[in-house]
């Protein structure tokens, strides 16, 4: 940040968006930011388009019809490296037709030299490339491209930089994220976020409650507290504070009705953690406690600091403190050196946890990491067992999903039912999805509802008290 302070290069960025939007003035430019990835990405997404709506593009439907298009990249799995090829072939196409397009990609995937080197030499028609560290100069590197007409590439290798209050255009206005820290220190084998992410940065507890504080002023009902692993949130601050005490304190914020967080690493989640949890109705009863494997020889491999029984015993705590608690995960298969007696100690876990959801995934190599040059496995042997996991978290998942039939719970309101435009759709505390017919509340509202049947994934309830 050249020595400066937050509100410093703010202001110093909201003058390059000043004279962007001079630069458009009676143009009637149209903008699309296309998010690849997790939840974080989706918050810096929401600070991108902030800025472009503030710079005076109004947002397209399509990529066809965009003057700027920005692709916010994931790098954690391989088919997003190979989507974003796609859409960027296509999109030769339409820089064709509109000869003033820009295309301007950012993320994870952009702190990968071999990936920012295959877009230079098979993609020259980019414009603008930036990465996870320096996202808050995104108008500065537009302007500098508007005015300059060459290629720009910045990525940087690390920072310590924490810029925040830019314009921000929230995708839902009553939920938001919230970032609390930046990065990892874990370093899990698989994992390629600690080396585009860098390493953990957590903002300070006052600047985090005011942003929850200036989201409730703006209508906001539900935030979301975000990093890689919010639970060693506070690590390395003048004025330590941990992750349990913060949500203790973002719960108390006037006008917010809910707050979730995520994610959590099992290693690190406390029992003061719980018991916040536990006393505070405000807190979601969901946490996502990312398991990946089940086999300790793996968890050890991963480079995970648990074991198959310590995470047993840690969602057994979880769930007798906070019996309505969802506990979701991420489960990978297919890690090298995984073996069907492996696998079967992941199935063990599910059984025995029975996890309300799960992201199941086929292990993916990410070059860099430690598990890249491991011996891979064969795809069939992969396929055979990520099946049998998938068959049993769906089970499973589908048999909890059935225990809150008949009760009557708080559901969020988030929006129209995509099937029937006379129901609406909304979730449960827990994050269960709930459909039933429109009434007099609207989106965004909190509504009681009577969760009449259990469709397997989701419920089918009726509004008892609007």
């Amino acid at each position: 940040m050249n020595g400066l302070s937050n509100e410093e290069e703010v202001t110093r960025q909201l003058d390059f968006i000043s004279k962007i939007r001079a630069f458009t003035e009676g143009k009637k430019l149209k903008y699309l930011v296309v998010t690849f990835g997790c939840q974080m990405n989706e918050r810096d997404s929401e600070k991108i388009a902030g800025s472009l709506s503030r710079m005076g593009y109004d947002k397209a439907d399509s990529e066809e019809e965009a003057d700027i298009i920005v692709y916010n990249t994931c790098t954690v799995r391989e088919n997003a490296d190979k989507r974003l090829y796609g859409r960027l072939g296509v999109c030769k196409a339409y820089k064709q037709k509109n000869k003033d397009m820009l295309i301007a990609l950012c993320g994870c995937m952009m702190q990968e030299d071999n990936v920012v080197s295959k877009i230079r030499s098979s993609y020259p028609y980019v414009d603008l490339i930036f990465g996870t560290h320096n996202i808050y100069k995104f108008p500065e590197l537009l302007y500098s491209r508007l005015s300059g007409g060459s290629q720009i590439i910045d990525i940087w290798e690390k920072t310590d930089d924490l810029v925040e209050d830019l314009p921000s255009l929230r995708k839902y206005p009553f939920k938001t994220g919230i970032n609390i820290m930046y990065g990892c220190d874990n370093f899990c084998t698989y994992c390629i976020v600690p080396y585009v992410r860098g390493r953990e940065r957590s903002r300070n507890a006052i600047e985090i409650i005011r942003e929850a504080e200036k989201a409730a002023e703006d209508g906001v009902k539900e935030i979301m507290l975000l990093g890689q692993n919010v639970n060693s949130y506070g690590k390395g601050l003048e004025d330590p504070i941990s992750f349990a005490q913060l949500l203790k304190e973002v719960s108390k914020v006037n006008g917010i009705r809910r707050v979730r967080f995520m994610t959590s690493h099992p290693k690190d989640l406390s029992d003061e953690l719980i018991e916040v949890i536990a006393e505070n109705e405000k807190i979601a009863r969901h946490v996502h406690l990312p398991l990946q494997s089940g086999s300790d020889r793996i968890l050890k491999d991963m480079n995970r600091h648990y074991t198959k029984a310590r995470y047993i015993e840690l969602a057994d705590r979880i769930r007798s403190r906070i019996p309505d608690v969802s506990i979701t995960t991420d489960i990978i298969v297919g890690f090298p050196g995984e073996t069907v007696p492996d696998v079967d100690d992941t199935i063990d876990v599910i059984e025995k946890v029975r996890f309300d959801g799960a992201f199941t995934f086929e292990y993916s190599k990410r070059t860099g990491t430690p598990a890249a040059s491991m011996e891979q496995l064969e795809k069939e042997f992969v396929q055979k067992n990520f099946d049998r996991v998938l068959e049993t978290v769906q089970r499973i998942s589908k048999e909890q999903a059935a225990r809150f039939a008949g009760r009557t719970m708080e559901v969020l309101i988030e929006g129209v039912d995509e099937k029937d435009p006379l129901r609406y759709t909304g979730r449960l505390s827990q994050n269960n999805v709930v459909h039933f017919p429109v009434t007099g509340a609207g989106i965004g509202d909190m509504v009681q509802v009577k969760l009449d049947e259990c469709m397997g994934f989701y419920y089918n309830g009726t509004v008892v008290c609007p």
